[in-house]
C-alpha cells in the first residue's frame, strides 16, 4: 500500500458502485483470491474513458475478465477491446464472465504469451491497458509503442510495487532483485522516452499516464 490507508477507505466509500455483473465478479474475484484492479483505479479507469473516448482498446492482461468488462460498460459505443491473457486457468473463467455480462461482441479474447502475441498484432489502439506481469512489462514496450496510435493513451498499472521500486537494489530480497530491476528500468524509459510524455500517479499500486506524441 503506497497511500494511506484511511484515505483509501475514504475515497472508496464515495464509490457509487458498477452493474450489478461487474460487482458480482468483483466478489467472485476477491473470494478466490484473484487480483483484480483496486476500485479507485476502475474509477480512474472510467475517468479517462470519457475523456479520451477511444475506438480501440488493448489490454495486456485479462485474468479473470473483470476490468475488460468495467472498460466495456464505461466506452464509447462504437469502440472495441482485444485482451490477451496466457493463464490457462483463467481464460474459460473470462470468456464465461464475457458471455455472462453480454460482452461477447464488444471483447476479443487472445490466448497466449503477450511477448508473441503482440508482435502478431497489426493496426494502431488509441488506449492500452497494461496489467500483466511486471518483470514483463520492459520487454512487451517496443511492440506497445509500435501499437500505440499518435496521441493515444498508456495506462501500467502496479508499477510501484507496493513502494519498493524506491528502495535501493540492495535491500531488495534476492527473489524479487529481477522484477526491481526490470521496473525500474521500466518507469524510467517511460519518463525519458523521447516519444512519450508520462506522468507517475501514485494510485492503487502505482500506476504510470503516459501519451504518444503526434
Amino acid at each position: 500500500m503506497i497511500v494511506n490507508e484511511r484515505i483509501v477507505a475514504y475515497i472508496n466509500s464515495l464509490d457509487c458502485g458498477n452493474s450489478d455483473i461487474v460487482n458480482t465478479i468483483e466478489k467472485e474475484a476477491i473470494e478466490t483470491g484473484v487480483p483484480i484492479i483496486r476500485k479507485e483505479m476502475g474509477n480512474l479507469l472510467k475517468v479517462l474513458l470519457s475523456l479520451k473516448q477511444p475506438l480501440r482498446i488493448l489490454e495486456v492482461g485479462t485474468a479473470v475478465g473483470y476490468s475488460s468488462i468495467l472498460m466495456s460498460e464505461n466506452m464509447p459505443e462504437n469502440c472495441h477491446i482485444t485482451t490477451i491473457e496466457n493463464y490457462e486457468k483463467r481464460i474459460p473463467i473470462a470468456r464465461e464472465n464475457f458471455k455472462r455480462a453480454k460482452k461477447e461482441d464488444k471483447i476479443t479474447l487472445i490466448e497466449g504469451d503477450a511477448t508473441l502475441v503482440l508482435k502478431e498484432l497489426e493496426g494502431s489502439y488509441d488506449f492500452i491497458f497494461m496489467d500483466a506481469a511486471k518483470g514483463q512489462y520492459i520487454n512487451f514496450l517496443d511492440d506497445i509503442l509500435r501499437l500505440l496510435s499518435p496521441g493515444g493513451l498508456l495506462i501500467s498499472d502496479n508499477i510501484l510495487q507496493e513502494g519498493e521500486i524506491v528502495e535501493s537494489h540492495f535491500t531488495v530480497a534476492r527473489r524479487d532483485k529481477t522484477i526491481h530491476t526490470r521496473m525500474r528500468e521500466y518507469v524510467y524509459t517511460l519518463t525519458h522516452h523521447k516519444d512519450l510524455i508520462t506522468s507517475i500517479v501514485p494510485i492503487g499500486d502505482g500506476i504510470t499516464l503516459s501519451v504518444k506524441r503526434s
